[in-house]
């Protein structure tokens, strides 16, 4: 992970007169809900934060400031982290800690090792009654044993729940440190007013091995949590830190050793077998297969030739390649691919609001809890003593540590596990909103079919050249990238018919309809039958065979030529030939659309395509166009207010739009859940991505439901959490006040709570998408 970090934020709004900043930075010393709320609080209120965002489980925050000077606002926030009663910190401090070892032992857990060695023996007595031996210590050695792990051991408690009455709060260390001096006090004063020799039941075991059972179990959520950041470990493990540069870009040159960091646009490196591609680019020599498995979790090696792309970070096969650069830095695949994991992790998803709300008056009504809890016990005749640890059992279990981990643990680990199989979730709401989806749109060219259409048919009108056809056409469409252009170049290619790329003047492109321009003089037009309607063209015999071609499947062009007009008949047009393109359904668009139908899902395709071909390719693909699953003849800027009435057609429903181009793009933005389908590196693919909330790393119908499974898995696993979370207090603060549970039993309850949690959401980690 980066440092602490300053980049441009992308919400900063086209009129922001300074363009508002992201910082990221990780705190140390947060343990609860309550925590992350004071944080978030703080940070707030400094001059220029316009948000902030604090993850317990990452122990970080991310904070979005303008107006005001960047490192002042850095400085500011870290003060105002420190007040709170926290460490800010760079990102990497929490890694680098817990890999720090004292004689092979990590030093995180030597707190841990000291207070279980101070703990044992005041332990021990509680086992021996089990068997009836009474093994008690003499009352000094129990003080001895007991004081360091209270006031030593247990400072990071005091100096917390310090920070949290300042600020007219409360959190987990507030209630530990409450409740753990009250048994600890109560002892030494008991011992204190004791008679010389005379034996009393002391309850220094209870502080002392609260405060023990405490550490181990943050040391043990601490393990887990890192657990869950594999995901990013990973993915930053790709990257590979030396690339062999050819100085003057040809394999001649000695490669030399530089560091990615060094590499520029344009630069040429050499790649050899086994290595890692150390940035995106453009093979230039050589022949060979990349692994993208760890990028795109597809696992069949791709082949690699000269003029394709290669991605930084994916494994290079058995054949040395020179790869041209063409990304590096933040612009690569892979940087791109962590950005959108680490947002996604970060951000907090709407049913943790609701959880921050409930933490905030959560730790002061146990206060009063408490209190009540002491005073009844003493009121109806119980000791002080026992009263008071009655008291302390409701304080100790009733911390809100699971609370603040249930959410933020399932996202990491679902989000994570999703980018290993080719699914980056841009944010934790698109997450949550996923599993509610009930209606699934898509496009079609691209998404449902190869899109890599081929020119099947050329039908000329009578005394026209077919030849002379292919040829105006090509010049036409030869700066297009649309892919019924790129079919009429590979096809003019084909049959070695040269073509002049400035053979053709003023071309303009027409949106959802076609292309004209002038070629030889003449202008030209080669587009829809709709748009040759719309222009007038009289069609004549071409009518009934562009009718027979669209009910084939086909999706036809007319190219057609105007004849001026004069000052008593207006310009002409003339259809010159009819040009049919065909595409093939994807491998297993059938199958993931069965899928989806037998998850109950409501499909509808949607093509700016004529409604014959859209239907001819709906049969093969399992849509049922006789029940209004296939909406033919959208016109790309139209595409969202499809999406908008399928969100509300006959009742409200949850809608997920799947596209892969830049005219998906507002249809993406208009669904609840944007699912942009990339192949590849571009503009196109890009504009997709920053629209969609999910992007499917490669060209898989199957995806789709893959997504949706995780989703679903992932909000399963943080209902789960949370019920336990509250169902642990709602159970766990009666038994403590009625006195079913002793101080040590509810401090081990508290601690194993947040493990379970964490260890819960991990099991997330199993998951495998539906396989075919």
């Amino acid at each position: 992970m980066n440092t602490l970090i300053t980049i441009p934020s992308e919400s900063g709004g086209l009129f922001s007169s300074i363009p508002p900043a992201r910082i990221d930075l990780g705190i140390g010393g947060m343990t609860c809900a309550s925590c992350v709320m004071r944080v978030e609080r703080a940070l707030k209120k400094q001059p220029g934060v316009s948000d902030a965002t604090v993850n317990l489980a990452t122990e970080s925050a991310r904070v979005l400031v303008s107006g005001v000077d960047e490192m002042e606002s850095l400085a500011r926030i870290k003060r105002a982290v420190r007040d709170a009663g926290y460490e800010p910190r760079t990102l990497e401090a929490a890694d680098d800690e817990s890999d720090r070892r004292w004689m092979g032992v990590p030093r995180d857990l030597l707190p841990v090792l000291a207070g279980v060695l101070l703990s044992a023996p005041l332990a021990l007595p509680m086992v021996g009654d089990l068997f009836g031996q009474h093994w008690m210590l003499p009352a000094w050695i129990q003080f001895v044993l007991a004081t360091p792990v209270q006031f030593v051991l247990g400072a990071r408690f005091y100096r917390a729940g310090w920070h949290a009455l300042k600020a007219f709060t409360g959190n987990m260390e507030l209630l530990v440190s409450i409740g753990t001096t009250a048994a600890w006090a109560l002892s030494t004063w008991l011992w204190w007013r004791a008679d010389a020799g005379e034996m009393v039941h002391l309850y220094y075991e209870a502080s002392a091995v609260v405060i023990t059972l405490v550490l181990l179990g943050k040391w043990l959520e601490a393990r887990a949590k890192r657990q869950t950041t594999t995901a990013i470990r990973a993915l930053h493990a790709l990257r590979p830190e030396r690339a062999h540069l050819l100085p003057d870009g040809t394999r001649r040159t000695e490669a030399i050793d530089v560091a990615v960091d060094e590499l520029l646009p344009g630069d040429v490196v050499r790649v050899l077998p086994g290595e890692r591609f150390a940035a995106d680019g453009t093979v230039v020599q050589g022949h060979t297969q990349a692994d993208e498995s760890m990028l795109t979790g597809e696992a069949m090696p791709v082949p690699k030739d000269v003029g394709d792309g290669v991605t930084g970070g994916s494994l290079n096969g058995e054949g040395a390649v020179d790869v041209r650069v063409r990304a590096v830095g933040a612009r690569s695949v892979l940087a791109q691919i962590i950005g959108l994991v680490q947002d996604a992790q970060a951000g907090k998803a709407p049913v943790q609001r609701m959880v921050d709300q409930v933490a905030a008056v959560f730790v002061p009504v146990v206060l009063v809890i408490a209190l009540f809890t002491m005073v009844g016990w003493w009121w109806m005749g119980a000791p002080l003593e026992e009263a008071l640890l009655h008291a302390v059992a409701v304080l100790v279990i009733a911390c809100p540590c699971a609370l603040g981990l249930a959410t933020p643990a399932a996202i990491m680990a679902g989000t994570g596990v999703a980018a290993r199989h080719g699914i980056l979730i841009k944010d934790a709401q698109a997450l949550e909103i996923a599993h509610k989806v009930d209606t699934v749109a898509f496009d079609k060219t691209g998404t449902l079919t190869e899109g890599h259409p081929r020119l099947q048919v050329i039908e000329a009108a009578e005394g026209v050249d077919e030849m002379a056809v292919l040829q105006v056409a090509a010049a036409l469409q030869a700066q297009s990238a649309h892919p019924l252009a790129r079919a009429v170049l590979e096809a003019a290619a084909s049959r070695a018919i040269g073509v002049a790329t400035d053979a053709a003047q003023e071309v303009q492109a027409v949106s959802g309809r076609g292309t004209q321009g002038r070629v030889n003089g003449a202008l030209l037009a080669l587009g829809s039958l709709r748009w040759m309607h719309e222009l007038g063209a009289a069609l004549g015999p071409l009518e009934a065979r562009a009718k027979a071609l669209q009910a084939d499947g086909a999706s036809v062009s007319v190219l057609a030529s105007q004849t001026p007009g004069d000052a008593a008949a207006a310009a002409v047009w003339s259809p010159l030939a009819l040009l049919a393109f065909g595409d093939e359904p994807k491998a297993s668009a059938a199958e993931a659309i069965a899928g989806l139908r037998a998850r109950g899902m409501r499909l509808f395709m949607v093509s700016g395509d004529n409604r014959g071909a859209a239907q001819a390719m709906a049969t093969r693909l399992g849509l049922r166009a006789d029940q209004d699953e296939v909406i033919a003849e959208v016109l790309p800027g139209d595409k969202a207010a499809v999406v908008r009435r399928l969100k509300s057609g006959g009742s409200l429903h949850t809608v997920a739009m799947v596209g892969d181009g830049v005219n998906d793009a507002p249809a993406l933005a208009a669904a609840d859940v944007g699912m942009a389908m990339s192949h590849g590196r571009g503009a196109s693919a890009d504009v997709a991505m920053h629209a969609a909330g999910i992007t499917l790393m490669r060209g898989d119908p199957m995806l789709v439901a893959a997504a949706l499974d995780i989703s679903r898995r992932t909000v399963r696993k943080i209902r789960q959490n949370l019920f336990w979370a509250f169902a642990y207090n709602v159970a766990g603060i009666p038994l403590a006040a009625l006195g079913y549970l002793s101080p040590v039993v509810a401090g081990a309850a508290m601690a194993l709570s947040s493990v379970s949690v964490v260890s819960n959401a991990l099991l997330l980690r199993r998951w495998q998408p539906p396989q075919r």
